[in-house]
C-alpha cells in the first residue's frame, strides 16, 4: 500500500480517482470519463482508441468506481478477506498476461483496494489453478481458451454467475477468428447466468466498429444500447520511410532488404531502444545475423524474438526490453500487442505492412504512453513497396482502417463449445439452442444445424454411430451431460481452436530449448547441415521422437528455415489505396517523399507501356525467348492473384490445349505459355468474367487436398482427432493420417457432412479470398481493360519476371542474372550506369 492512501481514503469515489491520476502527473481523458459514466449506468460496449492513449484505465477504472461507490465504508476493507470475483479480464495472448497484471495492480495498490488480482493461462501453475478452482480472485485475467476450461467446472457457476464485468483487451485480434467466437459463445453463457453482465472491448485499429460492438454484446435485445466511445484516435504519429539513395527502376522483390542495414543501424544508434518488425520469422533471422555481422559490437545488445521461439527466450528479451538492456529487437507480430514497451523510442517496419491497420498498431508500440509521440521509419525490400507505404500513410491520414470479416457458423467451435456446457453442469437442447443464438456468429443458427451438432457429439453423426469412442456426450431426460472422467479429462485437455502448424522442437544436445521449426523444413535437411534458428548459427545432429538436436557452428547458413502462415497479402482496402497513389502517378501528381522518390520508375512504365488509373486494368504481353507472356495488374493482394492465375489459365486451357505456368505477387500474375495467347478473344469469351466462377474455381485447382488441410483443423477442433494427453502426444503425421481418413469416409458415406461444407466455405473464404476474387473482377468488368505490348519487361513486370526465375537458379547466381537483366533494362531506358 502507498504513502499516498490515508489521504485516498478520505476522498469521495471520483476524488480517489483523481488523486491517483494526480499522483502520475497526469488529468483523465474526457473519454476516459465517458467510459466510467457509461460503465456506472449500466452499459457495455467498445472503446476505440489509439495504442498508449489509455484504453486500459478506461475501462479498469469503471469497475473500480462501482465498487468503492458500493463499499464506501473503508473501515470494512479487509485485504485478508478479498471480494468474490467482480471482473474477468480477457487477453488475446497469454505472454501479455504477466504485464496485464503488472499495469491493473497499479490503482489497486495505490488505492488500497483489498482486491485479489490474479492471471490464470495456460503458463500458470498447477498450484495456482487448483487453489483458483476453490475460489476465485476478484479480477482474474485469463485467456478465451483457460475460460472455456473454467466453464467446464460446475463448481465454479455460483461464481462466474456472479461476475459484474467481462473485458476483453485488444479485440482486433480475436475479432473475424475461431478464438473470437469462443469469447462469444463464453459471454453467452455468463449473460444467461447474469442478465445485467456488462462487456466491453479495446481496440486500437478496426474499421468495422459497429459490427466489433455487437460482437461482443451479442444480438439479444438489450435494456441499454452498446456504447461506442471514441478516445485519442489521432494519437501524434510520425512515419518516415527510409529511400535508398539509388533507386533502381526496374525493382524485384526483397533484393533491397538488407542493402539497407548500415542505413537502419545509423538509426538504431540515434535512439536507446528499436523494435524492428519483419513480417515473416524468416526475415527476423536474416535481418538480425546482418545487423550483427555489420555491428559485431552490438552482440548482447541486439536479439531475435518471434512465436516458434520457446517462451523462456522470448520472455528473457522482453525482460531485457523493458529493463533497458537491449539496443533493438527484430520481432515478428509477436510483439504486435499490449505488452508496454514504453522506453522504445522507435519502431522499424520491414518491408510492406500489407494493411493500414498493422502499421498503425506497430507504430504504436514505440511512445507508448499519453501525450507522447508513436515514430515509425519504414524500410522498403523493394521499390515498388514505397507506393504501398504512401498508400499506408494515405489511409491512416483519411482514417480508413481494415474491417475484420466475421465468422458464420463455425460449428466445430459449436460442437467443442457444446462439450464444454455437458462438461460443466450440462444443459437441455432448448436452453442451449436460445443461448447461442444470442451470438452474432450463431444467430441465424438453424434448428437442423443444430440437431446435426447434437448428434455429432452424442454419437458421431451417422456416420461414426458405431464407433463408441465418439459418443462423448449422454442425454438422458432430455439433458445433456457427460459423466465418463477419461472424456472430460481429454477435452480438457484438447481445448481452444488454435491448431498449430506441424512442428518439430528444436533442442540443444547439451540441453536446451531454442524452440520449434516446421517438420518439412527439418526432413529437406542432412546430417551437419547448418540454419539460423533464434539468432543463431547451428547444425543438425540427429532427429530423435520428433526433437531436431543440435548444436552451435560456424561458417554461412546451408539454410534459414520457412515457417507455413508468413505470407501477408494485401489488405482489400490497402490495394485500393495503391490503385489511386498509382492513378495520381499516372496524372503526373507525385504526392510524399515516397511517390517522389520513384518518379524515374513511373517515367519509364510511362513510355514503354502506361499506368493504370483506378478503373482500368493494364495487361501487358511480352514475348521472350522463353514464350509468352500476359502480365495483369490488379493490385489485389497475392491471394487473390493465385487464385485469378489458376482461374485464367484454366480458362485459357479449356478449349485449347497447351500449357501455362505462373507466377504472383500483390500486385499483378503473369501468365506464360509457349503458344501464343488471342488475349482480346479471350476476354470477349468470358476470361475475366464472373458468370460460372464458382465451377470453374472448383475445377481449376487441386481443392481437395486444400480440403484436407484445411479439414485437419476442423476435425481437431471438433474433437474428432485429438493430440492426446501429456507426455503421450500424438504424432503430427498421425494426426495428419487419421484426419485425411476422416475427411475420405465423410466424403463417400456422408457428403451432406456439415463439417465438410464448412471445410469447402473455409478453404474458399480463406485460403482463397473467393469473395474478394469476385469482387475484383467485378470491378474489372466495370471499367476498362487496356492491353499494351511494350518492347521490353516494364518496371511493373519485372519482378514478376524475376519470381520466374526463382525455381531455377540458386540465390546467387539469380542476383548475379537480375542485374545484367536490370544493366540491360536500364541501357535500354537511356540511363547510364
Amino acid at each position: 500500500m502507498l504513502d499516498q492512501t490515508p489521504q485516498l481514503q478520505s476522498r469521495s469515489p471520483a476524488q480517489t480517482i483523481n488523486d491517483f491520476f494526480a499522483s502520475k502527473g497526469q488529468k483523465p481523458f474526457p473519454f476516459q470519463r465517458e467510459t466510467w459514466k457509461a460503465y456506472a449506468e449500466g452499459f457495455s460496449g467498445l472503446v476505440h482508441s489509439a495504442t498508449g492513449t489509455g484504453k486500459t484505465l478506461a475501462v479498469w477504472m469503471g469497475p473500480i468506481l462501482q465498487w468503492l461507490k458500493q463499499n464506501s465504508n473503508r473501515s470494512e476493507w479487509n485485504p485478508k478477506k478479498p471480494p468474490p470475483l467482480r471482473v474477468l479480464w480477457i487477453t488475446p495472448l497469454r505472454a501479455l498476461a504477466a504485464d496485464t497484471e503488472n499495469a491493473l495492480h497499479v490503482p489497486l495498490e495505490a488505492i488500497g483496494l483489498p482486491w485479489r488480482l490474479e492471471s490464470r493461462t495456460g503458463d500458470s501453475r498447477a498450484s495456482v489453478k487448483a487453489k483458483q478452482l476453490k475460489r476465485l480472485p476478484t479480477a482474474l485475467i485469463t485467456t478465451p481458451e483457460s475460460l472455456c476450461l473454467l466453464l467446464t467446472h460446475e463448481s465454479l457457476q455460483a461464481q462466474l454467475a456472479g461476475i459484474e464485468a467481462v473485458i476483453i483487451d485488444e479485440w482486433h485480434e480475436l475479432l473475424g477468428t475461431k478464438r473470437g467466437i469462443q469469447v462469444e459463445l463464453a459471454l453467452a453463457r455468463l449473460r444467461r447466468w447474469n442478465p445485467a453482465l456488462r462487456t466491453w472491448g479495446l481496440s486500437a485499429t478496426l474499421g468495422n466498429l459497429m459490427r466489433a460492438r455487437d460482437a461482443i454484446v451479442g444480438s439479444a435485445p438489450l435494456k441499454k444500447d452498446p456504447q461506442i466511445i471514441r478516445g485519442l484516435v489521432n494519437k501524434r504519429l510520425r512515419l518516415e520511410s527510409l529511400i535508398p539513395a539509388r533507386m533502381n527502376r526496374f525493382p524485384w522483390s526483397g533484393h533491397l532488404g538488407t542493402q539497407m542495414v548500415p542505413r537502419v543501424s545509423e538509426q538504431i544508434e540515434q535512439v536507446a531502444s528499436t523494435l524492428i518488425f519483419a513480417n515473416t520469422r524468416s526475415q527476423t533471422e536474416i535481418w538480425y545475423q546482418h545487423l550483427l555481422k555489420y555491428r559485431p559490437d552490438w552482440a548482447g545488445q541486439i536479439a531475435v524474438h518471434h512465436g516458434s521461439l520457446d517462451s523462456s527466450v522470448r520472455e528473457w528479451v522482453e525482460n531485457a526490453l523493458k529493463s533497458g538492456k537491449l539496443r533493438a529487437v527484430v520481432c515478428t507480430s509477436s510483439l504486435d500487442l499490449g505488452v508496454d514497451f514504453s522506453a522504445v523510442d522507435l519502431v522499424m517496419q520491414i518491408g510492406s505492412p500489407k494493411g493500414s491497420a498493422r502499421l498503425l498498431q506497430r507504430a504504436g508500440r514505440s511512445g507508448h504512453q499519453p501525450g507522447a509521440e508513436s515514430r515509425l521509419i519504414f524500410i522498403p525490400t523493394n521499390a515498388i513497396e514505397l507506393i504501398e507505404m504512401a498508400a499506408a500513410k494515405d489511409a491512416i491520414h483519411n482514417g480508413t482502417l481494415e474491417a475484420r470479416p466475421l465468422l458464420n457458423k463455425p460449428l466445430d467451435v459449436l460442437a467443442q463449445h457444446a462439450v464444454t456446457i455437458a462438461i460443466g453442469g450440462g444443459f437441455t437442447s432448448d436452453e442451449l439452442l436460445n443461448e447461442v443464438r444470442t451470438t452474432q456468429a450463431f444467430a441465424s443458427l438453424t434448428h437442423t444445424e443444430w440437431q446435426w451438432v447434437l448428434d455429432f457429439v452424442v454419437h458421431g453423426g451417422s456416420s461414426l454411430n458405431a464407433y463408441p469412442e465418439f459418443h462423448r456426450v449422454e442425454c438422458a431426460d432430455n439433458r445433456y451431460h457427460v459423466s465418463v472422467q477419461s472424456v472430460r479429462m481429454r477435452h480438457r485437455m484438447n481445448i481452444g481452436t488454435i491448431v498449430s502448424d506441424t512442428a518439430m522442437k528444436v533442442k540443444y544436445v547439451s540441453g536446451g530449448n531454442l524452440g520449434t521449426v516446421e517438420e518439412t523444413f527439418i526432413a529437406k535437411l542432412k546430417i551437419r547441415d547448418r540454419f539460423l534458428f533464434a539468432g543463431k548459427l547451428v547444425e543438425l545432429v540427429r532427429v530423435k521422437d520428433n526433437v531436431a538436436y543440435v548444436q552451435r557452428s560456424k561458417g554461412s547458413p546451408d539454410a534459414v528455415p520457412r515457417w507455413m502462415g508468413g505470407r501477408m497479402p494485401l489488405s482489400s482496402e490497402l490495394s485500393e489505396a495503391l490503385r489511386h497513389k498509382i492513378e495520381e502517378a499516372a496524372e503526373g501528381r507525385f504526392v510524399g517523399p515516397e511517390m517522389k522518390s520513384l518518379k524515374q520508375l513511373f517515367a519509364v512504365q510511362s513510355r514503354w507501356s502506361m499506368l493504370p488509373h483506378r478503373n482500368e486494368l493494364l495487361i501487358e504481353m511480352i514475348k521472350d525467348r522463353s514464350g509468352y507472356n500476359m502480365f495483369l495488374f490488379p493490385f489485389e493482394g497475392r491471394l487473390v492473384h493465385e487464385g485469378m492465375a489458376t482461374l485464367l489459365a484454366y480458362r485459357l486451357t479449356k478449349n485449347r490445349k497447351t500449357t501455362c505456368s505462373m507466377v504472383c505477387n500483390d500486385h499483378g500474375l503473369v501468365l506464360q505459355s509457349p503458344d501464343s495467347i488471342e488475349i482480346e478473344k479471350a476476354i470477349s469469351l468470358g476470361l475475366l468474367s464472373t458468370q460460372g466462377l464458382r465451377d470453374d474455381v472448383h475445377q481449376s485447382m487441386n481443392l481437395t487436398e486444400m480440403a484436407k488441410r484445411q479439414f485437419r483443423q476442423i476435425a481437431r477442433v471438433a474433437g474428432l482427432i485429438q493430440s492426446g494427453l501429456p507426455r503421450q502426444r500424438k504424432s503430427p503425421s498421425y494426426i495428419q493420417a487419421s484426419s485425411n481418413l476422416f475427411f475420405d469416409v465423410f466424403c463417400e458415406y456422408d457428403p451432406s457432412n456439415l463439417l465438410l461444407e464448412q471445410c469447402r466455405r473455409e478453404v474458399l473464404e480463406q485460403q482463397l479470398e473467393f469473395s474478394r476474387l469476385h469482387n475484383a473482377l467485378e470491378r474489372i468488368a466495370r471499367g476498362r481493360i487496356v492491353i499494351m505490348n511494350p518492347p521490353k519487361v516494364t518496371p511493373l513486370a519485372f519482378s514478376l519476371m524475376v519470381d520466374k526465375l526463382r525455381d531455377r537458379l540458386s540465390s546467387e547466381t539469380l542476383a548475379e542474372r537480375v542485374m545484367r537483366m536490370q544493366k540491360t533494362l536500364e541501357s535500354a531506358a537511356g540511363i547510364e550506369g
